[in-house]
């Protein structure tokens, strides 16, 4: 694998506790001497945003970090931005440190006012 190319992961439906470290280790032998620079977590098809999906991204985060990568999200909807923000993991990523940065809202985001 090319060293520019990411690392993609997709997480759909509902997470658990017992998702995590899975999620982890898969990430880990997915990165493991690629020399990828980013990891892009596909969260386009994950259920509704809870707790458990916010350390399942935290986690993932470090452990992208420990392989010198940097996490990106892909397809977060605007619930989920807002509860990663509240935790301080979008801002993190604002300030300029490897985490999760979050990509343009789309046309079709469904935020309303």
């Amino acid at each position: 694998m090319d060293a520019t190319e990411p690392i993609v992961l997709v997480i759909a439906g509902r997470l658990t506790s017992a998702d995590v470290p899975r999620l982890c280790e898969e990430l880990t032998a997915r990165l493991h001497g690629t020399g990828a620079a980013e990891a892009i977590c596909d969260v386009g098809g994950l259920g509704p945003p809870d707790l458990v999906a916010v350390d399942a991204l935290a986690r993932l985060q470090l452990t992208a970090r420990r392989h010198g990568c940097r996490v990106r999200l892909r397809g977060a909807g605007r619930e989920l931005r807002l509860l990663l923000d509240l935790v301080g993991l979008l801002g993190l990523a604002a300030g300029g440190l490897p985490g999760p940065v979050q990509e343009p809202p789309t046309s079709d985001d469904g935020e309303h006012h």
